[in-house]
């Protein structure tokens, strides 16, 4: 098991690691696929906000992620709005080099790049990073342990529950391939524990006023994707602070069945909490909403998307009151969408991440083998 830590102690503050000395303000540049976007990646872009003053995020197009990683599960263009809603982002620059250079830094204004501590690799093998760390304009956060896109993509293969129940192990994706070679500490094994400090992290540090139009919409918001940022949008130009219900898992499996949620309850609730429109999260909130429930949190409006397909009428309190909104934002995009994009491409995305664990333990190998190497030397009489 694994309890995150935040970002590491020589980084771990805004004055400890800027770069700038002429008080102007520190421009931070991070960079990735950001593929399926979820939690680990907005954590690793809210570690990446503290060490500076602006953050500006580089997203590869799908011509660069198929070169040297395989084939994303969204299109570049899903994949820039997605990054644009996590509320540390300031700026995103599309089509962005997959090889990270300090001519790409220079361009931009950044003083440095900001990765997690595990290994990206081009298609030939090498460190992303390296002409940065070279010239010392890269800093290291710490990556969240127990999830990545190969974790996620693997349970949508793998259709079991186990995901629901943290306590349970979750198998790795060698289970769907039928083999078991090792596994890179990258791309699984670990469990993820969210803490109330994770959880604080992420959090709004806003209350509402209370002159607020509230807003108030539930559901499961599983995989969180461009559907469910397009909606949000459209439902915080209702009012001036949304507040999103999450059903708990067993609901939403019930009236979804298989082994939905993919996600569960807890990550359901940081990857909500990242977006930019929300500003607080129901954990667990009830099917149906309830007088008790809009009173409480003095709710004005309550919206719902026009594809809701829920069992029952979990909205009959708030049609009551008239004060139940319907919204088409026109993009009907689903959950079950992104895992037919997943079946229907199995076999590609397979592939992609048997490599990726592949070449990631070639090079942690070699690494091994330099660590021992050296230390043989050291040992050896003067």
């Amino acid at each position: 098991m694994e309890i995150n830590e935040d970002v590491n102690s020589s980084f771990s503050t805004r004055d400890t690691c800027s770069c700038s000395t002429d008080n102007r303000p520190v421009k931070v540049w991070c960079d990735g696929c950001y593929d399926m976007v979820h939690y680990g990646h907005a954590n690793q872009i809210r570690q990446a906000k503290l060490m500076g003053d602006y953050l500006i995020v580089g997203v590869h197009c799908d011509e660069e992620v198929r070169k040297h990683k395989g084939p994303p599960v969204f299109t570049d263009a899903e994949r820039y709005r997605m990054v644009r809603a996590i509320k540390w982002v300031d700026e995103v620059v599309e089509n962005a080099p997959y090889i990270t250079t300090v001519e790409t830094l220079d361009r931009y204004n950044c003083d440095f790049s900001v990765h997690g501590d595990d290994i990206t690799l081009s298609a030939d093998g090498r460190d992303t990073y390296q002409e940065v760390k070279d010239r010392g304009r890269y800093r290291e956060c710490q990556r969240t342990r127990g999830i990545s896109t190969t974790d996620v993509v693997g349970r949508m293969l793998l259709m079991t529950k186990s995901h629901h129940h943290p306590s349970e192990s979750t198998p790795c994706l060698s289970s769907v391939l039928g083999d078991a070679p090792p596994v890179s500490p990258y791309t699984g094994g670990a469990e993820f524990l969210t803490t109330s400090k994770r959880i604080v992290q992420f959090s709004s540090a806003r209350d509402p006023r209370p002159d607020d139009r509230i807003v108030y919409t539930a559901g499961p918001f599983d995989l969180f994707h461009v559907g469910h940022v397009d909606f949000l949008k459209a439902a915080a130009a209702l009012g001036d602070y949304i507040i999103v219900g999450l059903h708990h898992d067993d609901v939403v499996n019930g009236y979804l069945s298989a082994n939905y949620p993919i996600m569960n309850l807890h990550e359901r609730t940081l990857s909500v909490l990242a977006c930019k429109y929300v500003a607080e999260v129901v954990i667990g909130a009830p099917y149906r909403i309830t007088a008790d429930l809009l009173d409480g949190l003095k709710v004005n409006v309550v919206v719902a998307a026009s594809t809701d397909d829920f069992h029952g009428d979990p909205y009959e309190e708030p049609r009551r009151r008239g004060c139940l909104v319907t919204i088409d934002t026109g993009d009907h995009l689903t959950t079950g969408d992104i895992v037919e994009r997943i079946i229907v491409n199995r076999l590609e995305f397979e592939t992609r991440n048997r490599k990726k664990e592949s070449k990631e333990l070639r090079l942690l190998q070699l690494l091994a083998n330099q660590r021992k190497a050296k230390d043989n030397q050291s040992e050896l009489p003067l």
